[in-house]
C-alpha cells in the first residue's frame, strides 16, 4: 500500500491519512476549514469539556460548530469518567459529529487535576468504561487519543489500547511521549511501531514531533502507522498538509510565498471576525500571525504591530508594510 492512502474510521471514509490534531486555542472552525482546504483529510475540534456540554455552556458548545466545507466534523471530548461522558452525549450529538474522540493524553495541569486528559492513563479501566458508554449510545465512530503512559515507570500504552479497542473504539491516536515528558525530549516513535505491530488490524494514528512535511513522510515510513496527526507543526502552517502530500506522491513541494501566507492570514482573520466579532477576532489572531510569520526575514516589526491591532484594517496595514519593506530592500 502507498504511504498516502484513504483511511476508514468506522463508517467514515477519509480521502487521505493526513489529519489535523485537536489543539486548544487553535483548531477553531475557521482554522480547521483552512487546513481542510490545504489538504487535511480530517480536522479535530479543540478539546471540548463534556461537563461544559452537559451544562450547555455557550463557550463550550460553540467549539463544536461546523466549519465551512467541514463534511466530517470530529469532536474531541475530555472528561474524568463515564458518567460525565454519558450526560454530555445529547448535547454533543446535536452538532451531528461524524466522529467523537476521547482525550486521554492532554498533559496540561488544569485538565489533569480534574481527572481528565492524561490523568486517565493512570486508570485505563476508566478509559474502557468511557469508550463503552459512548459507543453504546451513539451511532458514530469513537476514537481515542493517548500518550505512552503517565511516566517512564508506567508505560502502559498497549494495555490502554487493548481496553479501548475492546470497548469498541474504531481508531487510536498516540502521542509518543509520556505525560511527564510533556513535549520534551524527542518523541519515541519506536513505540508507535510497537503499537501498530500489536494491533495490525486496527487504525493507528501517530503523533509527536511532526514539524515538517519531511517529518510526516518519515513517521509513516518508520512506524507503519495508518495515519498521522499534525499538531504544533500545523500552527500557522496549513500548507504542511499539501506539502506532505506532494512528498508522498514523489513530487517537490511548492514553495509558499510570503504573499500567500499573508493571504491565508487575512482569510483566517476575516473568518474569525464572522465567528467572534472584530475585536475578539483580532486579539485571537495575534498568536496565529506570529506562527504564520515565523522564519520570514524582516517580519519582526509586522509581528510587533499586530500585537496591538484591534481592527482588520490595522492588520492589513501591518502586513502590507511587511510586503512593501521586503521589496524595497529596507530592514525592519
Amino acid at each position: 500500500m502507498s504511504l498516502l492512502h484513504e483511511v476508514s474510521i468506522g463508517n467514515v471514509s477519509l480521502s487521505s491519512n493526513l489529519f489535523l490534531a485537536p489543539l486548544a486555542g487553535y483548531t477553531d472552525k475557521v482554522y480547521r476549514s483552512i487546513c481542510l482546504h490545504h489538504g487535511a483529510a480530517l480536522a479535530y475540534t479543540e478539546m471540548v469539556s463534556s461537563e461544559g456540554v452537559a451544562r450547555d455552556s455557550a463557550k463550550t458548545v460553540m467549539l463544536m460548530e461546523r466549519g465551512e466545507g467541514e463534511v466530517n466534523l470530529a469532536v474531541q471530548l475530555f472528561m474524568p469518567d463515564a458518567d460525565t461522558a454519558g450526560r454530555s452525549l445529547e448535547g454533543v450529538m446535536a452538532y451531528k459529529p461524524a466522529i467523537i474522540d476521547i482525550n486521554c493524553g492532554c498533559p496540561v495541569p488544569k485538565v489533569v487535576k480534574t481527572g481528565a486528559g492524561s490523568a486517565l492513563l493512570q486508570n485505563p479501566k476508566t478509559i474502557h468504561e468511557i469508550v463503552k458508554t459512548i459507543v453504546q449510545n451513539v451511532d458514530v465512530p469513537v476514537t481515542v487519543k493517548i500518550r505512552t503512559g503517565w511516566d517512564t515507570n508506567s508505560i502502559n500504552y498497549l494495555e490502554t489500547a487493548s481496553l479501548a479497542f475492546d470497548a469498541g473504539a474504531s481508531a487510536l491516536c498516540m502521542h509518543a511521549r509520556t505525560r511527564s515528558q510533556l513535549y520534551m525530549p524527542t518523541a519515541h516513535w519506536k513505540l508507535l511501531s510497537d503499537l501498530k505491530r500489536h494491533f495490525p488490524d486496527k487504525v493507528i494514528i501517530g503523533s509527536g514531533d511532526l514539524f515538517t512535511a519531511e517529518d510526516g513522510v518519515r513517521m509513516l515510513q518508520e512506524t507503519g502507522v495508518d495515519a498521522i496527526s499534525f499538531a504544533r507543526g500545523a500552527i500557522g502552517n496549513p500548507f504542511i498538509f499539501e506539502q506532505t502530500k506532494a512528498l508522498l506522491c514523489g513530487k517537490v513541494p511548492r514553495e509558499i510565498s510570503v504573499e500567500e501566507k499573508i493571504e491565508a492570514i487575512m482569510i483566517h482573520l476575516r473568518g474569525l471576525v464572522d465567528f467572534l466579532g472584530e475585536r475578539t477576532a483580532c486579539r485571537e489572531m495575534r498568536k496565529h500571525v506570529c506562527a504564520y510569520l515565523k522564519g520570514i526575514p524582516n517580519s519582526a516589526k509586522a509581528r510587533q504591530e499586530v500585537t496591538g491591532a484591534l481592527t482588520v484594517h490595522e492588520y492589513e496595514d501591518a502586513l502590507s508594510h511587511l510586503i512593501l519593506t521586503r521589496y524595497s530592500g529596507k530592514s525592519l
